[in-house]
């Protein structure tokens, strides 16, 4: 699905929203007001509030970077299993 627009927040930027949010929240303000001052959607707000919520810049920075090399691992896992495969079609013709 595409983005409707908007720019892209660094890890850091979530992480201080987030924090921000919690204060406003604290303050008396209504996920809806939160939501408009800090300039994200609603679903936005609760998506990063799941998925960063409590945690330090520092420690984002380090989920996003395993989860990236979760990614590389797992894309080198498959293209050793279809070679593998491969390799048991070519066997296969040979005998």
């Amino acid at each position: 699905m595409a983005r409707k627009g908007g720019k892209r927040h660094s890890l850091e930027q979530i992480v201080r929203k987030l924090r921000d949010a919690e204060a406003m929240q604290n303050a008396g303000k209504t996920i809806g007001e939160v939501c408009q001052v800090l300039g994200v959607s609603e679903q936005t707000f609760h998506r990063r509030r799941h998925q960063y919520g409590g945690m330090k810049a520092d420690e984002a920075r380090r989920l996003k970077e395993l989860e990236q090399e979760n990614a590389k691992l797992k894309r080198l896992l498959a293209e050793a299993e279809l070679d593998k495969a491969m390799l048991k079609e070519l066997a296969k013709g040979n005998f």
